[in-house]
């Protein structure tokens, strides 16, 4: 964070923050940053990029347009630089920097065919280049871009891929040889199916059930990079033949995290269906890139912050008793584990806050950094309408941004967290 944003951008205070945050956001609404495990800040930590939604009470219809914004951190600015009709509401257009601060990615739709591709553009010059494939997770040093059928995301969850009619949704039956994961080049804009779930589910070790798996369809839904650009994980998902989001909502079928290399061999299941279904969510990459955090009721006794090997072999319960919740990010020191918690989960406080949470996992303390208002106006903004802070590093883990709305409105804020993690 620019020494300049202090004075630049307005504080909050409400709840006494452990931490100095600031809104970067003043004067507008309806941003938001990607997710809580890449970066909003540019690699030169000067500029972010968001995404502004056009209203803030509904779900965006297909061919709806909303706008690309940087933030200038050190002159105060923020400035539209794009227009995209590729995003939905939880993860914006998937914006995400490249290798240096002239090299933005995200996603557009091409509303005659429905097919959404990736853009890679300068924000400085405005200078801007097509991509063949689609955005959704950037290697560590900005080459390839990863990413699940962003049309097909829709068919198990709303909020995270792009919108487009019904009938232009493709079709999965069992584990398809046509889908998976893509593999994209920023420089020259070339494609490529790299690993397809027909493959994944034929040669995942240990192997997926062919008896429990029968009789419904597998889809994808998140892809990451480790921070080495070593390995990939991949959330597959299988759903009942008979099940669509838009007609039931309350169960997104069996779940389990997959790994493998970044050329697509050595496949692992780290979490199996068996042990998700137990009670889990949100697994990412910690920094040595072998291991996964995610929360996790492994003991039975609720969520908690759980470390597993790539392989799934392990399994380690970190900081208990504290609870798990949210979004969670390990720091490459090894002893914090950044997160947030959804509004109905014990952690928050029951009046639409919640916590940014700071876990030692030395002294086994939970220290709530910021608590806010993440309920937006928009009621009921349940599901894919809900505001999730989806805290986020810099690549210095110095700072954080996350979303919030403390009053009712789409708003994003930087935090501080250099003194905090001096002290402990």
């Amino acid at each position: 964070m620019p020494q300049t944003l202090p004075g630049t951008f307005p504080a909050y205070t409400a709840f006494a923050p452990r931490v100095p945050v600031h809104c970067v956001t003043p004067g507008l609404t309806g941003f938001v940053h990607r997710y809580y495990d890449s970066s909003p800040f540019s690699p030169s930590g000067r500029y972010m990029a968001l995404t502004r939604l056009p209203f803030e009470d509904r779900l965006p219809k297909p061919g709806d347009v909303a706008e690309i914004f940087v933030v200038d951190l050190v002159g105060g600015h923020t400035r539209r630089v794009a227009d995209t009709r590729g995003w939905d509401v939880q993860l914006g257009a998937q914006l995400q920097w490249g290798a240096d601060d002239h090299s933005l990615l995200f996603n557009d739709l091409d509303v005659g065919t429905w097919q959404p591709f990736g853009v890679r553009l300068d924000p400085l010059s405005g200078e801007r280049t097509r991509l063949d494939g689609t955005v959704y997770s950037m290697s560590p040093d900005g080459l390839w871009t990863a990413s699940p059928c962003l049309l097909r995301m829709a068919s198990t969850q709303r909020g995270y891929g792009v919108v487009v009619p019904r009938d232009r949704i493709p079709v999965n039956r069992g584990a398809s040889a046509s889908d998976g994961i893509y593999l994209t080049s920023t420089e020259t804009g070339a494609s490529r199916l790299l690993v397809s779930i027909d493959r994944i589910v034929r040669e995942a070790v240990p192997a997926l059930s062919s008896a429990r798996f029968g009789k419904g369809d597998f889809f994808g839904f998140h892809v990451k990079w480790n921070p080495q650009g070593t390995r990939l994980m991949f959330v597959l998902r299988w759903l009942p033949r008979s099940w669509l989001p838009w007609k039931r909502k309350k169960s997104y079928g069996l779940k389990q995290v997959i790994t493998m290399d970044a050329d697509g061999g050595n496949i692992r299941v780290a979490v199996p269906a068996e042990l998700w279904s137990q009670g889990g969510h949100h697994p990412n990459w910690c920094p040595d890139g072998d291991h996964i955090v995610m929360n996790l009721n492994s003991t039975g006794d609720g969520l908690r912050f759980t470390k597993l090997r790539y392989d799934g072999t392990g399994i380690e319960v970190l900081a208990d008793p504290v609870r798990g919740s949210g979004h969670p990010t390990m720091h490459p020191n090894g002893r914090h584990i950044l997160s947030d918690a959804y509004t109905t989960e014990p952690v928050s406080f029951g009046d639409g806050t919640a916590p940014i949470r700071l876990i030692d996992v030395v002294t086994r303390t939970d220290t709530a950094l910021v608590r806010i208002r993440t309920e937006p106006l928009a009621e009921p903004a349940r599901g894919a309408l809900r505001v999730d802070p989806h805290p986020a590093w810099d690549r210095s883990y110095s700072y954080i941004a996350f979303n919030a709305c403390p009053e009712g409105r789409r708003q994003v804020f930087v935090a501080d967290m250099r003194d905090v993690l001096t002290r402990t």
